[in-house]
């Protein structure tokens, strides 16, 4: 294609709303199963398309670079997190060849918006601020790939109710140290950058990227107590109740199994501090809840200003549930212990604490997160189903009729040359005299209008060493340093019954796609990396 506008796009092009949430599972929003109040986005969903075989990066970063630049995060330079670790796969911030979705948009007449979480600019230590290099060639900001507007933060983790480093377009802001939360105060900035560019008549990309619900659990007291006592009864329960629920709601493809509790879990019996736990999946919720809330004040806006019709939003998660546990101790070295009023933040996952408030860091830990990925196995950082799977949700009502859930598999390399396909804008072979990769993505616009599409190339996955390749209805996947495992997605996403063994051309034939993939994507032996990475550990911020 060439640069710039395309015919298709000069005439009443869309506005464009691309929300990305942080750590949220596959089913924890209401309309797939959960218990969590989500009536905004639920409504998305009912007034477009559901895809219910949507994929990530498994991580943060990786699937950030991948949803900006349409590559796969390898490609985009971002192949584990903001750490370098000595190649241009693993450099930790965008690389100079790979495109990304602003920068086409602005070239394409589009105002250019971002409110959120950035994290694909290099690394950061939030108890070093004073060390930070924000905007140099390794710490690239938001404005300095494309984004006319910048509201929101560069690093990983980000505490809800005092955060460490707000900016807004190049420089750093303070925020009040008594009325403030990092979910409404994205919104706010993101609303007003709207309002701005529709005082200006030009047509908009806003990329919305909320914390929310990462830890640490914070959230608004309102908000918690409405799920005082909902959790109760245990994940079992609540894992078994939405899985029953998203099978009712027709959500799945088939009606699979739900896999096993996770092993690494206790039965609820046997848990000693049960109202505690109750009460971090409480404050989970809540954060879920609130950032509902915060979708539905967009599109409460967007139709104020007349604009909602032609306004094409995608909503989607960046990984599966998270099973990372909030330590006692370690974690003070990257997180401030100090509220910006002075008062002490008590960090770790505490019984004697109450989870939620602004003096404290939790996290819900790993059988929370087993419940939010229900009715997958696995977690954030694995490519097993639970640690890469969302749903997607497209809505624009003047192009999309509202349709049954699409059971299509579909990758965030996907959604920005969908993007591109909407709006007419071009896609380019070099930006600012440089030679930019071809896109790894394909566009599912016809699959989103309701029309005939097939996926013409197999997707791939790496994360740490975890592995996995989709192709049609089959996925070869591994842990990192374990053996190859096959399934069949149709008849078994949940993963439960291993087919290696039973097709040696299929295996041979996914294994040498994958390996090949990987040797032209420059995916690194995990075994090599693993010792650099656990170096930069006592030097720089990986989480996230």
């Amino acid at each position: 294609m060439d640069s710039g506008q395309t015919e298709a796009g000069r005439a009443e092009r869309p506005n464009v709303v691309l929300v990305l949430v942080d750590d949220m599972g596959f089913s924890d929003l209401g309309i797939m199963g959960s218990e969590i109040r989500t009536p905004n986005i639920d409504a998305l969903a009912h007034n477009g398309v559901l895809l219910s075989a949507m994929y990530n990066c498994a991580r943060c970063c990786p699937t950030r670079a991948s949803l900006l630049t349409g590559l796969y995060p390898h490609k985009a330079g971002i192949g584990h997190m903001g750490t370098n670790l000595g190649t241009p796969a693993y450099q930790g911030f965008l690389r100079n060849d790979a495109a990304t979705i602003a920068e086409l948009m602005r070239l394409g007449g589009y105002r250019t918006l971002m409110s959120g979480k950035w994290h694909v600019g290099g690394d950061y230590t939030a108890r070093l601020v004073d060390s930070w290099r924000v905007g140099d060639v390794e710490h690239p900001t938001p404005r300095q790939r494309g984004f006319d507007r910048f509201y929101g933060f560069v690093d990983g983790v980000m505490n809800f109710f005092s955060p460490h480093y707000m900016m807004r377009d190049d420089s750093r802001v303070e925020v009040s140290p008594s009325d403030f939360y990092l979910t409404d105060a994205i919104t706010d900035n993101a609303i007003q950058m709207i309002d701005e560019s529709v005082e200006q008549d030009q047509p908009f990309f806003l990329y919305l990227a909320h914390h929310a619900p990462h830890w640490p659990l914070q959230a608004p007291e309102e908000d918690i107590a409405r799920y005082d006592g909902v959790y109760t009864g245990g994940w079992d329960v609540t894992r078994t109740a939405r899985h029953e629920e998203m099978q009712a709601r027709g959500v799945l493809q088939h009606k699979w199994n739900i896999s096993p509790r996770d092993e690494a879990a206790p039965g609820w019996g046997d848990v000693k501090v049960k109202d505690w736990e109750a009460a971090r999946m409480a404050a989970y919720a809540a954060m879920i809840d609130r950032l509902d809330q915060n979708i539905g004040r967009v599109t409460s806006r967007l139709k104020e200003l007349g604009i909602l019709d032609n306004t094409l939003i995608l909503f989607l998660s960046d990984n599966g549930g998270c099973a990372e546990f909030m330590a006692e101790d370690g974690w003070g070295k990257y997180y401030s212990d100090r509220h910006n009023d002075g008062r002490k933040i008590e960090i770790g996952n505490r019984p004697t604490l109450r989870p939620g408030g602004p003096l404290t860091f939790m996290s819900y830990d790993l059988p929370w997160a087993n419940v939010s990925n229900a009715p997958f196995r696995l977690f954030k950082h694995w490519v097993h189903e639970g640690g890469i799977s969302t749903p997607l949700i497209v809505q624009w009502p003047k192009r999309f009729r509202p349709q049954t859930v699409v059971h299509a598999p579909c990758h965030v390399i996907d959604v920005l040359p969908t993007i591109l396909a909407a709006t007419g804008v071009g896609y380019p072979s070099e930006l600012g005299g440089e030679a930019i990769q071809p896109m790894d993505g394909e566009n599912i616009l016809p699959l989103l209008e309701g029309r005939s599409w097939e996926r013409e190339r197999p997707l791939f996955f790496e994360h740490e060493g975890n592995c996995a390749i989709r192709d049609g209805k089959f996925k070869l996947v591994r842990k990192f340093n374990q053996p190859w495992e096959l399934y069949d997605m149709e008849e078994d996403r949940t993963e439960l019954n291993d087919m290696m063994g039973c097709n040696e051309p299929l295996t041979a034939r996914l294994t040498r796609d994958y390996e090949g993939w990987a040797e032209t994507t420059g995916v690194a032996d995990w075994n090599r990396m693993q010792p650099i990475l656990l170096k930069a550990w006592e030097l720089g911020d990986v989480h996230g």
